[in-house]
């Protein structure tokens, strides 16, 4: 499946959500804390091609995550492949098994919203407040609009990305994006 998403940030969560839901978008998935973890082998094969492998946590759910390079474009645009876990402890003892070990964490507090053919995740996260839209390039740009941004707002980086610059920005020494008090 192709993912196309951007993400535009916020100054708040409160601004960020009276925005989207004055866009017409409709609640899909009410708020709730996503724990995800990345995995690599040791000598970060799948970083160097540019591929994450995630499980996230979500609700007592957890999905596997396959995602492919980034196409260079407006907008971020890769392959994704996702599926439910259903043993999440045999999943990890296979990857162990694999060489494959967590390389990097991040939570955010996630509530969906959709609309027309798209759907908007407003993210709080330890680095600030990001709305993430997903779906059609039309759809995309039609949300942007509506939130009163333009493309020059857009944001490809990934939270990993997002989360090495803040850290390097302000001289954090935690290597992972998680909220204080976990």
């Amino acid at each position: 499946m192709l993912e196309r998403e951007i993400k535009l940030r916020f100054s708040d969560p409160l601004v960020a959500q009276s925005a989207i839901l004055a866009t017409g978008a409709t609640p899909l998935r009410q708020r709730r804390l996503q724990e995800d973890s990345l995995f690599d082998t040791e000598d970060k094969q799948l970083h160097s091609r540019q591929c994450t492998l995630r499980i996230r946590g979500d609700n007592g759910e957890n999905l596997l995550t396959l995602k492919g390079p980034a196409r260079q474009a407006q907008m971020k645009l890769r392959e994704e492949y996702e599926t439910a876990v259903e043993d999440k402890q045999a999943l990890l003892r296979i990857f162990e098994e694999l060489g494959l070990s967590v390389c990097f964490r991040y939570q955010k507090y996630r509530e969906e919203f959709s609309f027309k053919d798209v759907t908007i995740a407003l993210d709080e996260t330890p680095v600030g407040t990001y709305v993430e839209i997903e779906g059609t390039e039309k759809g995309i740009l039609e949300m942007t609009r509506l939130l009163g941004r333009s493309s020059e707002d857009f944001i490809v980086d990934s939270y990993r990305s997002l989360f090495m610059k803040h850290r390097n920005d302000y001289g954090i020494s935690r290597n992972d994006m998680i909220f204080e008090n976990s």
